[in-house]
């Protein structure tokens, strides 16, 4: 029986042992899309305890508090942050199999030392240690992220952020990371949404321009991707709940912008319309500049409406969607590869069973400008687990060029998920190593490791210009 979670931990095999320590573990980390806050790392922010580095924010550790029946006051209320911890602890044991449970201890170890195993009696334990641990040099927010080996941090950030935290970052010399912002305009796009119209003033206020027709807003997000490209910026971020294709004019398409500027209530048709001619010029745009397109879809969100009118969005209630976006997505691909302005484009579905789909239509798109041009995104979310990282992994070896994969990220609020690379980088290096064991690839460890490096840092430096 092997130790839990030893240095070899899902490493199977003496190739998959040899692939990750000679050549995956030590590669930098490219984080290029993330949800932390910019602010706490120019401003360098130091966590007392581990409730604020592990529970605050993080809805994938709420969920599994809400599974074991934990009070609401316990997760998002007015409980406090130890007794919150303690209720997370008593939960952690009852996660086998949820990757969950391998993050947490992956994070203990490596940031904090602690070789034991959490749960309802050993919390008290880790809450000292973790709390001790804090103080010292090195575990504020820059020191985790250099002792992470991170060389690039891509947040993502509303079209009227003011940028503020990445340019004052941008322009210190003392912290070696890039941190770049990445574009994200779904409130722009979503015009049967509430508050569309008042994200519309706000959006016209940041790009100084008076938003009354489809050409001032094209005019308005144009101004604030000029503005994020002289931030640094290399990426757009599309968090779509499916993906729409329905094209029409531009009169029309202008018209729909009026009827929601004078709250007058669209259809269906006409909001699949409105957000296909956005998505169509973002996309345009994007492809001039250089960005990277990620499109999120497939999420059915805020589905408990009593939990949301409570908590609002974000909480840890959102869930798979199985949408059929198919069709819509190739007639997007098209639509930009006939004109000659399809973008670097990352595809990334909630619902696994896409993954097939995705890795032909991906085949169908590639152009010349870099290898593997259109990607298929590491297992998002819900499928961010082991299973869920190899069915993806496998199926884009099947289908189009696995070495050619820009590999991981954390879609994280929290500094300390580094180690989801790590755990990763030992599940691809575990596939690897099984294929060349099997005599289904050479065992030319100089070819492989090289392979498994690019899969790690190398392609997504590559990809994203740095």
């Amino acid at each position: 029986m092997k130790e839990f979670m030893d240095q070899d931990f899902l490493l199977e095999t003496p190739t998959a042992q040899k692939l990750y320590h000679d050549y995956a573990e030590k590669q930098p980390i490219i984080d290029y899309h993330c949800h932390v806050d910019p602010k706490e790392i120019f401003e360098n922010r130091r966590f007392e305890n581990i409730y604020q580095t592990w529970l605050e924010g993080d809805h994938y550790k709420w969920r599994v508090m809400r599974s074991n029946g934990v009070e609401e006051r316990y997760i998002t209320g007015d409980a406090s942050e130890r007794e919150k911890f303690q209720k997370f602890a008593e939960a952690l044991p009852k996660a086998i199999g949820n990757p969950m449970y391998h993050w947490c201890h992956l994070e203990l170890r490596t940031y904090f030392g602690y070789q034991g195993v959490l749960n309802g009696e050993t919390a008290q334990e880790v809450w000292d240690l973790s709390e001790k641990k804090l103080k010292e040099d090195g575990m504020d927010v820059r020191g985790i992220i250099r002792q992470s080996n991170v060389a690039m941090i891509g947040t993502t950030d509303d079209p009227t952020s003011t940028l503020e935290w990445h340019k004052r970052l941008k322009e210190d010399a003392s912290f070696q990371a890039t941190v770049a912002p990445s574009f994200r305009p779904d409130k722009a796009l979503n015009i049967e949404k509430p508050g569309w119209k008042a994200f519309l003033q706000e959006l016209g206020a940041s790009a100084g321009v008076e938003i009354t027709s489809l050409e001032t807003l094209e005019q308005a997000l144009k101004n604030r991707m000029d503005a994020f490209t002289q931030a640094g910026c290399r990426a757009a971020d599309h968090g779509l709940d499916y993906v729409p294709y329905r094209e029409a004019s531009r009169q029309d398409v202008d018209a729909i912008l009026q009827k929601g500027l004078t709250d007058e209530a669209v259809t269906l048709e006409e909001t699949e319309q409105f957000k296909t001619a956005l998505l169509v010029f973002c996309a345009e745009q994007y492809a001039k500049m250089g960005w990277v397109m990620q499109i999120h879809y497939n999420c059915m969100r805020n589905p408990n409406s009593a939990m949301f009118a409570k908590l609002g969005p974000d909480c840890g209630f959102d869930c798979m969607n199985n949408v059929n976006c198919g069709g819509a997505l190739y007639a997007l691909l098209d639509r930009l590869y006939r004109t000659n302005s399809l973008p670097k484009t990352i595809l990334y579905s909630l619902n696994p069973g896409e993954n097939e789909m995705l890795d032909t239509m991906i085949g169908a798109f590639q152009g010349t400008e870099a290898a593997g041009k259109l990607q298929h995104g590491s297992a998002w979310w819900f499928n961010d687990n082991k299973t869920g990282m190899q069915d993806q992994l496998i199926s884009l070896a099947n289908l189009s060029l696995l070495g050619n994969f820009i590999g991981m990220l954390t879609d994280s609020r929290s500094f300390l998920s580094y180690t989801r690379h790590a755990y990763f980088r030992r599940i691809l290096c575990n596939l690897v190593g099984g294929w060349i064991e099997n005599g289904e690839y050479p065992a030319d460890m100089a070819a492989a490791g090289a392979l498994i490096e690019d899969i790690c840092y190398h392609n997504a430096k590559r990809y994203f210009g740095l």
